[in-house]
C-alpha cells in the first residue's frame, strides 16, 4: 500500500472524503476515447457466503468504497452510483482495453511541486499530472503488492529477531506510523504445553526511521514528521495476562480487531499500562492482531497511525491478519529450528574434547569446520588422552555422514576409543575392539579411525590405522613426509585384522591427523588433496627458517586457508601434535625388587637424582612420598618394581608394579597400622592418579618444581 499527501490527505473534487478505502492510491486508467465503452473492472474474486471484512479479515478482492462482492448493478448494493470504476458489467468485450499493470515502486513528488486540486477525470486517468507525482493506483492491487512485499520480506528471516525485525521494516512507515511486538515469554517449543500464566514481553518497537530509505520491495516510504509523536512512550517490558480477563478474550478471538472497540478499548491498558488512553490514537488508528502459531496464541502486534495520518479502514483488517498470521508462522517455525539448532550445537560441543590436554612432551592445536553452518553437526571427531609413562594417544576418525545420528555414533565410538585407551592396550587392538563396537551399533555403521600413542621418553610413535587417510610429518628442516603406515580396513567392516607400525618422532616435528573432509571435494580426489597438503606444509615451514617450527595454531589456521570455493563438502576435524620429547638427562629410571629394602633403596636413588638436577629443596617431600607409594607397591608385587623421575616444568614420580588394583583414599582410623600413604601424597603433591595397565598399574604423584 502507497501513501502520498496528495493523493489522499486532501479531499479532492467528486471524491467522498468519508471514503474508508481513500488511503489507497488508485492505478491509472486511461479515458475512454468517444465511442468506445469505457473499460471493465477486474472482475472481484469473492466467494459467496463470505462475511464482511470487518467480520472475517480474510484477504480477498471487494468493492473498496461498499465492501460487497458480486453484482453491481443492484442499487441496494451499491449506493455510491455507477461508473467505470465502481460498475461491473454481466459481460466483457474480448477485445475491451484493459489497464496495463502499473510499476511496484511510485515516483515521489519532489518538494515544491504544485499540489493543485485536480478533477475526476485527472485522477482516474492520471493525466495532467505534475512531474514527479504519483501515478494514482487500484486500492485492491496496492493492497496485494503490499502484502506480498511485506511477506516476502518477513519470510526471508530464519531466526526469531529476523522475522519480527522483518514484520517492523515492512509495515512502518508503509502500513503504520509504529508497531509494538509482544511475544510470548518464554515462548513455547512445538507441542509442548506452557507452564505458568501467559506473560508478554515487548519483543520490538519500532517507529517511523530515517527519512531516505531504499524502496525496497516496491514500498513507498512516507515523509517523517518533524516533531516526535508520543506514540515512542508506549508500551510496557512485560505484561501477564489474566485469565477471562478483556486482553484474553482478544487474543481468544484471533482476528484482528480495532481499538476503539470495546473490548480493544478495555484490553489495551492490561498490555501497555495505565495512562495509554491518553496517547493512543482515537478514530481507528490502533489496530490489535494477535500473534497465532500452529496450536496457540504467542504474542500479539500492534499497528499505530499519528493523528494528522488518514485512520485505518476495514480492509486494512485484512492486511493486519495476514502480516500476523505470516510473522506468527514464521516465528513458530523460527523456534522450532532454533531449538534444533540448540540440540544440534550441545550435541557437537559434547562428542567433541571441551580443551585439549597439556601432557609432558608435546604440545596440541585442534580445528573442527562442520560441513555447512546450518548443520554444525557431523561424524568428525579428534581426541588426545594422556596415558601412563607420560605417553599421550592421538586419535581422529570420521562417521560416514554428517547427520545428528552419525554424531551419536561418533560419540559412543569416542567414549569406547577412551576406554580402550585407560586400558592402555596397543593401537592395533584399540581399532579391533572398536570394529566390534561398531559392529553392534548396527551393520551399516562403518567408520575410518587413525590411533597413535606417542613417548616422550623414547622420541617413537606407533600408529595404527582404520582406512583413514594417512599423517603428514613436518620435520623441523621444513621437509614435509606422508608416513607409510598401513591402509586397513574401515571399522564396522568385521573380521579384518589391523596392523602397527613404530616410527621415529623427533624433537621440534610436528604431526598432522586430520579428515577426508580437508584433502577431498569434487574438485580433487583424496590423494591430490594430501599432495597438496604436504606442499602447504613445507611451504610454512620455510616462512620461519630451518631452526624454527611454525606456530602451532598458525600453522592450523594455514592448513585450513588451502580449502578453495566449492571444496569444502564434509566435516574437518585438524588435530596437530608438536613433539618436544623429554631428554634423556632430564629421566631416571630404576628397578627394585620387591623386598623390604626397596623403599630405604628408593629413597637414595631419589635423593641423588635430584642433587644432580640442583632441585635439592624437593628432597625431604620427594622422599615421604616415594617411600609411601613404594612401600604399597612391594607389599603385594611378585616381580621387580619400577621407579621414574621425569623433570620437566613440574617433577613427576612414576612407580610400577605388577597388581591390576587400584589404591583407594581412605580416612584411616585411629587404631589402624596403615592407610594413611595415600592420605600424605594426596596433601603434599600437585596431582596423583593410579592408572591400571595390561601388566599391572602406574601410581605417579607431581610436584611443583619450586
Amino acid at each position: 500500500m502507497t501513501e502520498h499527501p496528495t493523493s489522499f490527505e486532501r479531499p479532492q473534487p467528486g471524491v467522498d472524503p468519508t471514503d474508508p478505502g481513500g488511503a489507497l492510491l488508485r492505478s491509472p486508467m486511461p479515458a475512454p476515447a468517444p465511442g468506445v465503452e469505457a473499460p471493465a473492472a477486474l472482475p472481484l474474486q469473492a466467494r459467496s457466503g463470505d462475511p464482511a471484512p470487518d467480520a472475517a479479515p480474510v484477504l480477498q478482492g471487494s468493492n473498496s468504497k461498499t465492501g460487497t462482492t458480486g453484482n453491481h448493478k443492484d442499487k441496494g448494493m451499491n449506493p455510491a452510483g455507477t461508473g467505470p470504476e465502481h460498475s461491473q458489467p454481466a459481460t466483457a468485450e474480448q477485445d475491451t482495453h484493459r489497464p496495463r499493470p502499473v510499476s511496484e515502486t511510485v515516483p515521489i513528488q519532489p518538494a515544491g511541486e504544485d499540489d493543485r486540486p485536480q478533477s475526476g477525470d485527472e485522477r482516474r486517468t492520471g493525466q495532467g499530472l505534475p512531474p514527479g507525482r504519483p501515478i494514482p493506483m487500484r486500492r485492491d492491487g496496492d493492497r496485494l503488492r503490499f502484502v506480498g512485499a511485506a511477506t516476502r520480506r518477513i519470510a526471508r528471516g530464519i531466526d526469531l529477531d529476523e522475522i519480527v525485525m522483518g514484520l517492523c521494516r515492512a509495515t512502518v512507515p508503509t502500513f503504520s506510523d509504529a508497531i509494538l511486538v509482544y511475544l510470548r515469554d518464554p515462548l513455547p517449543v512445538g507441542d509442548e504445553r506452557p507452564t505458568g500464566p501467559l506473560v508478554l514481553r515487548l519483543r520490538r518497537s519500532d517507529r517511523i526511521p530515517q527519512q531516505e530509505r531504499d524502496l525496497e520491495d516496491g514500498i513507498l516510504p512516507v515523509p517523517v514528521p518533524e516533531n516526535p509523536s508520543e506514540l515512542d512512550a508506549l508500551g510496557t517490558e512485560l505484561c501477564e495476562v489474566q485469565p477471562g480477563s478483556a486482553l484474553a478474550e482478544v487474543l481468544r478471538g484471533v482476528r484482528p480487531v480495532f481499538t476503539d472497540t470495546p473490548a480493544a478499548h478495555a484490553a489495551l491498558p492490561e498490555l501497555l499500562g495505565e495512562g495509554c488512553e491518553f496517547v493512543v490514537p482515537s478514530g481507528r488508528r490502533a489496530i490489535l492482531a494477535p500473534l497465532r502459531g500452529r496450536r496457540r496464541v504467542i504474542g500479539a502486534a500492534l499497528f499505530l497511525r499519528r493523528p494528522d495520518r488518514i485512520p485505518f479502514d476495514p480492509d486494512d483488517l485484512l492486511v493486519a491478519a495476514q502480516l500476523a498470521t505470516h510473522s506468527a508462522l514464521g516465528i513458530d517455525k523460527a523456534v522450532l529450528y532454533g531449538r534444533e539448532a540448540y540440540i544440534a550445537d550441545e550435541l557437537q560441543r559434547t562428542m567433541l574434547p571441551e580443551t585439549l590436554p597439556r601432557p609432558t612432551g608435546v604440545r596440541l592445536a585442534s580445528r573442527y569446520l562442520p560441513a555447512a553452518e546450518t548443520a554444525r553437526v557431523g561424524g568428525d571427531w579428534y581426541d588426545a588422552i594422556p596415558l601412563p609413562g607420560s605417553r599421550v594417544a592421538l586419535v581422529v576418525g570420521d562417521v560416514m555422514g554428517h547427520s545428528m545420528t552419525s554424531a551419536a555414533i561418533m560419540g559412543q565410538l569416542r567414549t569406547t576409543a577412551q576406554t580402550l585407551a585407560g586400558l592402555d592396550l596397543p593401537p592395533q587392538e584399540v581399532l579391533h575392539h572398536l570394529d566390534e563396537q561398531a559392529q553392534r551399533l548396527g551393520t551399516d555403521r562403518m567408520a575410518t579411525c587413525l590411533y597413535a600413542v606417542y613417548d616422550p621418553v623414547s622420541h617413537r610413535i606407533t600408529i595404527a590405522n582404520a582406512g583413514h587417510p594417512p599423517p603428514v610429518l613436518l620435520h623441523l628442516g621444513g621437509r614435509a613426509e606422508v608416513l607409510r603406515v598401513p591402509p586397513g580396513a574401515p571399522i564396522g567392516v568385521g573380521g579384518v585384522d589391523f596392523e602397527a607400525v613404530e616410527l621415529d618422532a623427533p624433537a621440534g616435528a610436528t604431526l598432522l591427523l586430520y579428515t577426508d573432509g580437508l584433502v577431498e571435494s569434487r574438485l580433487r580426489d583424496v590423494w591430490t588433496g594430501i599432495e597438496q597438503l604436504r606442499e602447504k606444509l613445507a611451504a610454512t615451514a620455510q616462512l620461519t627458517g630451518p631452526d624454527h617450527p611454525p606456530p602451532l595454531e598458525a600453522l592450523c589456521d594455514e592448513v585450513l586457508d588451502m580449502l578453495g570455493p566449492g571444496d569444502r563438502d564434509d566435516d574437518i576435524a585438524l588435530l596437530a601434535a608438536r613433539f618436544d620429547g623429554i631428554a634423556p638427562s632430564d629421566v631416571a629410571y630404576w628397578f627394585l625388587e620387591p623386598e623390604d629394602a626397596a623403599p630405604g633403596r628408593a629413597r637414595r636413588l631419589a635423593r641423588r637424582a635430584l642433587s644432580r638436577w640442583g632441585m635439592e629443596d624437593l628432597t625431604d617431600s620427594v622422599e615421604l612420598l616415594v617411600s609411601e607409594v613404594v612401600t604399597n607397591a612391594v607389599r603385594y608385587a611378585t616381580r621387580p618394581v619400577t621407579l621414574r623421575l621425569l623433570r620437566t616444568d613440574v617433577l613427576r614420580c612414576e612407580v610400577g608394579d605388577d597388581v591390576p588394583q587400584l589404591p583407594r583414599l581412605r580416612q584411616a582410623r585411629a587404631t589402624d597400622e596403615g592407610g594413611r600413604g595415600l592420605y600424605l601424597v594426596n596433601r603434599l603433591a600437585r596431582r596423583w592418579g593410579a592408572t591400571r595397565l595390561s601388566t599391572g598399574k602406574v601410581v605417579w604423584f607431581e610436584l611443583n618444581r619450586g
